[in-house]
């Protein structure tokens, strides 16, 4: 219910923000104005034409099959939907508190890739069925640098729990949540306690700093898995028109856009669970201010829900920002260069983090 009533209605309208968020971007990496005419500064514009994509015709392919290709967009939305429910908004603020959240997580939303494949076969269109075997040839082969990465996180954290890791990355790492086991993690091992101190110093990519390479081959993989720029291949418009969605139009088209930026945002929320802290402050207690005492509330309080959700936000906006800028400065890669630096890049070094980080865990309770 708390997924339902509270991500539902953010994605809506995240979904139209961001789209005004990326014209203005691209507009000011290009150096040009971007939407001016509908409403103020041209707020309005993305409104004027989600209403126009609402009131278009939903036209179905001849020699389609109506069943999956109305099915399709549907499950994709859903799959991607689905996985909100682990994430960890705030303290004790969380949909479903699962001790295999990031199992889930990584198994829900790999589903997309049945219906992207869906999509494409059944437009009975040769530019979707390309784009659909192409975006699932790139998603599958970016899970695996992009579990790899994760795999590492979980090996320091020793736990599947998303809401735990948060707790280990704050002031709260000694915090007991109701119903819930201890936790306490600390770096007995280089001589550091971050119980107490909090801040980016609790930040799993600064505590572990193996995880920060970690960190940067997810957000690649992550980048791919969206089929964002440089990764866009499944949806080259200069190759394949519009790729697997070419032949959908209207509410369908709508629900695929909208899947897309979802997407995005549920990855980078991810990241900042895993990586960045979660919804701990960045602010340390260092000096005679603790800053992290009075920037974070406490658990199962009113500030200690609004507090952790605007840095939980604040992290994935910044790297939404990222995704954004990355899109409009990197050329598209060929189909080889994409294959290239998953398999020979990115996969070598992920298992080359993975060894460390066991061996450093071992090294560590020794």
């Amino acid at each position: 219910m708390t997924t339902l009533l509270i991500f539902l209605p953010f994605l809506v309208v995240f979904g139209l923000a961001a789209v005004y968020a990326e014209r203005k971007i691209s507009a000011y990496i290009q150096d040009r104005m971007g939407p001016m005419e509908v409403g103020p500064r041209g707020l309005l514009q993305t409104v004027a034409d989600i209403l126009k994509l609402l009131q278009k015709e939903d036209i179905t392919p001849q020699g389609a099959d109506k069943w999956l290709f109305t099915l399709a967009p549907i499950l994709i939305f859903t799959v991607i939907f689905a996985g909100f429910a682990v994430i960890p908004l705030a303290p004790e603020l969380v949909g479903s508190a699962a001790y295999v959240g990031v199992f889930y997580l990584l198994a829900i939303i790999s589903l997309d890739v049945i219906g992207l494949l869906m999509a494409g076969w059944a437009s009975a269109s040769k530019f979707p069925i390309i784009g659909a075997m192409r975006a699932v040839a790139q998603i599958v082969s970016y899970e695996i640098p992009a579990g790899l990465a994760i795999l590492s996180v979980v090996m320091i954290c020793q736990t599947l729990d998303l809401q735990e890791i948060s707790y280990q990355q704050g002031i709260w790492a000694t915090y007991t949540a109701p119903g819930s086991r201890q936790y306490l993690f600390g770096l007995p091992a280089l001589g550091i306690d971050i119980t107490g101190v909090g801040g980016f110093l609790a930040w799993n990519i600064v505590r572990m700093p193996l995880l920060s390479v970690a960190f940067l081959i997810y957000f690649i993989a992550a980048l791919a898995e969206c089929n964002r720029a440089p990764f866009d291949i499944p949806e080259a418009e200069s190759e394949l028109i519009g790729g697997y969605h070419t032949e959908y139009s209207g509410l369908k088209f709508a629900f695929f856009f909208l899947s897309e930026y979802g997407m995005m945002i549920l990855l980078c929320l991810l990241m900042s669970v895993l990586f960045l802290g979660g919804w701990n402050t960045p602010l340390p207690n260092i000096g005679p201010v603790a800053l992290a005492n009075w920037t974070s509330g406490t658990p199962g309080t009113w500030f200690g829900y609004l507090s952790g959700a605007f840095w939980m936000l604040s992290k994935a906006l910044v790297l939404f920002f990222v995704q954004m800028w990355v899109r409009w400065v990197y050329p598209r890669l060929r189909v080889d260069q994409l294959m290239y630096l998953c398999w020979k890049v990115l996969v070598p070094f992920a298992l080359a983090i993975v060894l460390a980080c066991g061996v450093w865990r071992l090294w560590m309770v020794g």
